[in-house]
């Protein structure tokens, strides 16, 4: 089972959002999925300027077994991507809570946030 910090928030998809002090939150995929997912390969992500709503797809994840669409854990406005991610898409493998996080996102609400699991509630989901 992979790490999850108590900072992040989470969702059911395996996505997780970290709220920064300037009321943006930066999204990425969980340590649990790179583990599956394996060695990625291939990210595509959303275009800075996206509107996106919680639950909508964001993006895709493809490795050597698999792809994986991304979700948005929150809604929003996309105001950066992490563009290292096309060239080095190890990253997300590398540390997906760090350098593999995916987009930053203007929230429209940040009451959404309360929506989502704490870490020891993913913890508990992962364990079954």
């Amino acid at each position: 089972m992979g790490k999850c910090p108590e900072d992040l928030y989470y969702i059911d998809t395996h996505q997780w959002a970290r709220p920064e002090s300037d009321g943006t939150a930066t999204v990425g995929i969980t340590d649990h999925a790179q583990e599956a997912l394996g060695d990625v390969v291939y990210v595509e992500l959303p275009k800075v300027g996206d509107v996106v709503t919680a639950s909508s797809q964001t993006g895709i994840v493809e490795s050597v077994k698999a792809a994986s669409d991304v979700f948005a854990p929150l809604s929003g406005k996309v105001i950066a991507i992490n563009e290292r991610l096309i060239d080095q898409p190890e990253s997300i493998n590398d540390d997906p809570y760090g350098e593999g996080w995916f987009y930053r996102l203007e929230l429209s609400d940040a009451g959404q946030i309360a929506s989502l699991m704490s870490a020891s509630a993913y913890s508990a989901l992962l364990q079954g």
